[in-house]
């Protein structure tokens, strides 16, 4: 199987944007779209589930609030955490900020809360969405990020343990080294975009990752043909 670095996924997208005018927009769309049906083929009832969708400011966190959406739509409760105060988000991750504002899906900012508050809001859980940090992100978690992994680290040791489902790369997960950078989600599943990463190939990568599947956002076969894809 074909992995990807951390530089040839920014290509990729890169292409399919500025070379063939697919707007970012749309392939986000298409990702949580997509990462949402394979969350909702993980259960046997989609609706029987308490999802916490927990989203960083940047693109994974811009996933993770479509991918709200598409569950809510297929009939799960819905809570959107932000790990990141809302003035954070730009470009196409607000405007789907915006969306689910509009929408009235359960969301508040846990940015600069207490770990009292984090504990409260991923406590009942059947589900936990971990949308925090992507591949774009380089050393350790900080500030809010890193007390939003350490929250949902510290509810893992609740039981009932909720099913956690890692977004693109395990938050805090180097993907092209393959190793946590510090605090790190330990995933059940992880939903990768386009192709696996290359850190994915690494010994102990399946330990954060779980299981992995690859899901399609919808860039043009002409390009994936270009990158071997």
């Amino acid at each position: 199987m074909l992995a990807l670095s951390r530089a040839k996924v920014r290509e990729v997208d890169a292409v399919a944007m500025d070379e063939y005018s697919l707007p970012g927009v749309v392939l986000m769309e298409n990702a949580g779209r997509n990462a949402s049906e394979a969350i909702v083929r993980l259960f046997d009832s989609i609706s029987d589930q308490d999802v916490v969708v927990v989203v960083g400011s940047g693109n994974n966190g811009g996933d993770g609030l479509v991918i709200a959406r598409y569950l809510e739509l297929a009939g799960a409760k819905v809570r959107v955490v932000l790990a990141a105060p809302p003035q954070r988000f730009r470009g196409d991750s607000l405007t789907n900020l915006e969306i689910v504002n509009r929408s009235g899906i359960d969301l508040v900012c846990l940015a600069g809360a207490v770990a009292e508050r984090w504990q409260n809001a991923l406590l009942s859980a059947t589900c936990v969405i971990d949308a925090i940090l992507g591949t774009g992100a380089t050393g350790a978690a900080r500030g809010d990020s890193k007390v939003a992994i350490e929250s949902l680290l510290g509810r893992m040791k609740i039981d009932p343990q909720p099913r956690v489902i890692s977004i693109d790369v395990p938050s805090g997960f180097d993907c092209d080294r393959g190793v946590p950078c510090g605090p790190c989600i330990y995933a059940n599943e992880t939903l990768t975009f386009v192709a696996s990463k290359q850190g994915f190939m690494t010994i102990d990568a399946k330990r954060y990752t779980g299981r992995i599947q690859v899901v399609d956002i919808g860039v043009p076969q002409i390009v994936r043909n270009r990158f071997g894809l």
